[in-house]
C-alpha cells in the first residue's frame, strides 16, 4: 500500500478498507480544519490505485466496505471514478458499499445521470461537511460553499440514490453567532433532509487557522453550558418534511453529550435529554475524555 501522510476517514468507516485516490483536499482552506495542511493536493495515478486494490485483494479474504480517501475523492472525473469502481467490483464482488467524501460543489458539477452511474457502480454514501447553515459562519470559516449550494448538492445526491451524511460543528459560530448558527443549521437540515446528519463539537488542533483568531480575541469558544443551549435551540428549530427520516447522531468523541435518534420521530426525546443535562452537568463527558 502506498499511503501518503495521515489518512482520515468518517467514524462510520472504521472497519472499511481505505484506498487513497487523491492526496489531501482540493480546497484545504477551511479555518477550523488542520487535517490536510501538511499535504499538497494531487490526484493519484490510476495504475497506482489499481495496484493498491490488487494488493489488498491478496491480503484480505473479505472486504465489506471500501472508503475512497482523501478529502474529496468526488472531485475526480466520472471516467476515472468508474474505472476505480469497476476494479472494485471485479476484485471485491462481496463489497456492499463504497463511500467518499464530497464537497457540495463537486456534487453539483456532476449531472444527475453521472451521479446515477456512480450509484450503479457502487458508491452508496457521500460524506458532506456542511459545518453550518449560516451564511456568515460559512464565509468566516472559508468553506467556499454557500448555504444554497450545500442544500442543492445534498438533494442532488439523495435524488440520485446516493445517501448523504452531512456533518455540522457545534460552536463554529463562536459566542457572537451561536444562535444564528444553531437556527440556520436546523433549517438547513430541514430543507436538505439528508439520510444522515451528525452534530460534532468544535475542538481545535493548534495548527488550525482559527486558533489565531482565538488568541487575538476575534473568536470566543463556547463553554459546555453554552454548547447545550445551542443544541437545544438547534433541535427545537428542526422541522423535517412529512414522511422523511434522517438518522441523527451527536455521539462523536468531541461531544459533551451523546445523542442519537431518528428525525423527526425522536426530536422531543432528544430535546428532553438535552434539557435534563442542562440541569444535571454530571451527564456531560469530562473534558479529558473528549477527542478529535
Amino acid at each position: 500500500m502506498q499511503y501518503e501522510g495521515m489518512v482520515y476517514r468518517p467514524p462510520s468507516e472504521a472497519y472499511s478498507l481505505i484506498i487513497q485516490v487523491t492526496i489531501g483536499c482540493s480546497h484545504n482552506k477551511c479555518r477550523f480544519c488542520s487535517m490536510y495542511k501538511d499535504k499538497q493536493f494531487h490526484i493519484r495515478q490510476l495504475e497506482d490505485i489499481l495496484a493498491d486494490l490488487r494488493e489488498c485483494r491478496a491480503y484480505y479474504s473479505r472486504v465489506r466496505r471500501i472508503f475512497l480517501a482523501d478529502g474529496d475523492a468526488l472531485c475526480l472525473s466520472n471516467g476515472k471514478l468508474l474505472a476505480i469502481l469497476e476494479a472494485i467490483r471485479e476484485l471485491f464482488p462481496e463489497c456492499e458499499r463504497v463511500g467518499v467524501y464530497g464537497r457540495a460543489t463537486d456534487i453539483l458539477r456532476k449531472s444527475p445521470e453521472e451521479l446515477a452511474a456512480l450509484r450503479e457502480a457502487g458508491i452508496g454514501i457521500v460524506y458532506v461537511g456542511a459545518e453550518s447553515g449560516n451564511p456568515e459562519v460559512l464565509a468566516r470559516m472559508c468553506k467556499r460553499a454557500t448555504r444554497e449550494e450545500l442544500i442543492a448538492g445534498v438533494r442532488r445526491a439523495e435524488d440520485a440514490g446516493i445517501a448523504a451524511s452531512v456533518s455540522f460543528i457545534s460552536g463554529l459560530g463562536g459566542r457572537e453567532l451561536w444562535k444564528e448558527h444553531a437556527v440556520d443549521s436546523a433549517t438547513m437540515i430541514s430543507e436538505m433532509h439528508p439520510s444522515y446528519a451528525s452534530w460534532l463539537t468544535l475542538m481545535l488542533d493548534p495548527s488550525a487557522p482559527v486558533t489565531q483568531d482565538i488568541a487575538e480575541g476575534r473568536f470566543e469558544l463556547l463553554k459546555p453550558a453554552e454548547v447545550l443551549e445551542e443544541m437545544d435551540v438547534m433541535l427545537s428549530h428542526i422541522d423535517m418534511p412529512e414522511g422523511s427520516t434522517c438518522v441523527f447522531r451527536s455521539n462523536h468523541a468531541s461531544n459533551y453529550l451523546s445523542l442519537k435518534g431518528d428525525l423527526p420521530k425522536d426530536k422531543e426525546r432528544m430535546l428532553a435529554v438535552v434539557r435534563q443535562a442542562k440541569e444535571n452537568r454530571d451527564m456531560l463527558r469530562p473534558e479529558f475524555w473528549r477527542a478529535l
